[in-house]
């Protein structure tokens, strides 16, 4: 990793503040950092900011601040270690059973594994949610097992049902809404984690855990309906 961060401009009103190029917790836990150092400073014409992986988009007015002036701020940043809420935990039921899981036979013949162990796998694993982007809600976690590391297809397939649990080039994701996709669905949560009816509307936060729990097709229904109606279908581990 980088000893220090990288200021990549994106246009004459955005500039990526980048820490590194992989899929790291260590790396994810400095771009929160950097970002919590910059809502404390309170820069005039910061607009939002935008967490990744592995870098922090600033979207900012040009016509308060210059980027050169940004950079020189940002460079003067102090990431003083501070008082950080435990990432909570969350458990969430998810159905791997038809009509959810459509590509779990694609995948376990891809991977050479029983369908029974891409189950196994997908569910026993411990996430982090990394981000949160492409799509309102959609939850980008790190964790994946490596023995489920598959390719994006070369072509998108149609869109996925919302709640679809996803994966592809070593990560894992939850859709929350319908959408064509490169990914391969194993199954789907009957939880909403993205409602605008909500306040916040994304139910998880970054950096939180998340584990799976498997559900037969008539709990998914009952859950999907409860949650249509308002109900949390996700609880924290004790």
């Amino acid at each position: 990793m980088p000893t220090a961060p990288r200021f990549l401009p994106a246009g004459e009103s955005a500039l990526v503040v980048e820490f590194g190029a992989a899929i790291d917790a260590a790396l994810n836990d400095k771009v929160h950092a950097f970002d919590r150092a910059l809502a404390q400073a309170a820069i005039p014409g910061i607009i939002e900011a935008v967490p990744t992986y592995r870098s922090l988009m600033i979207h900012f007015d040009p016509r308060v601040l210059a980027t050169d002036a940004l950079i020189a701020r940002l460079r003067r940043l102090e990431m003083a270690p501070e008082a950080v809420a435990p990432a909570r935990h969350w458990l969430i039921p998810a159905c791997y059973e038809p009509p959810h899981a459509e590509d779990l036979a694609e995948v376990s013949a891809a991977l050479n594994l029983a369908p029974e162990r891409v189950v196994a796998l997908h569910a026993g694993a411990t996430y982090r949610i990394y981000m949160f982007g492409f799509a309102p809600g959609y939850v980008f976690l790190g964790g994946l097992p490596p023995e489920l590391a598959i390719s994006r297809r070369p072509k998108p397939r149609p869109p996925v049902p919302q709640g679809a649990l996803l994966i592809a080039g070593g990560q894992a994701l939850i859709a929350n809404r319908p959408m064509p996709t490169g990914w391969y669905n194993l199954g789907a949560t009957p939880a909403l984690l993205f409602d605008p009816r909500r306040m916040p509307p994304v139910a998880v936060d970054l950096g939180d855990r998340i584990s799976f729990v498997p559900v037969d097709g008539a709990t998914f229904a009952t859950l999907r309906q409860a949650a249509a109606d308002g109900a949390p279908a996700i609880r924290q581990k004790a």
